[in-house]
């Protein structure tokens, strides 16, 4: 399965770039794990922050930002399978689990919970 991973990014950091690079590295964990089980994990901002750059963004929340960000984190889902949900307050990763939800994607929220791939 394609999976998107989904979890805080920004939510929690008040837009600190350090804070918001752990929670990427959180995110990134879990993409490892999910590959050596037979999987292809993706992450929305792994599609997302090359846009942003290349568009002009100039910080987070911005205009630009709200244009690119959580638009491409839904477009990739809507070619996934299923969504890793992790731990954490996020509205975006809510979001994204809603839509998940409504297009018939499976959802786990434990990695332990995903099958592995035959």
């Amino acid at each position: 399965m394609m999976i998107l991973i989904a979890g805080p990014y920004r939510s929690g950091t008040d837009n600190d770039l350090k804070l918001m690079q752990e929670n990427l590295e959180r995110l990134e964990s879990m993409a490892l794990p999910l590959f050596r089980m037979g999987h292809m994990p993706i992450i929305g901002e792994w599609l997302a922050l090359p846009l942003l750059k290349l568009a002009g963004a100039k910080e987070p929340g911005d205009k630009v930002w709200q244009e690119v960000q959580y638009p491409a984190a839904h477009r990739m889902l809507l070619k996934c399978d299923a969504v890793l949900r992790i731990e954490g307050e996020s509205k975006g990763a809510d979001e994204d689990v809603r839509v998940a939800r409504e297009n018939g994607l499976k959802i786990y929220f434990n990695l332990e919970d995903v099958p592995k791939a035959n």
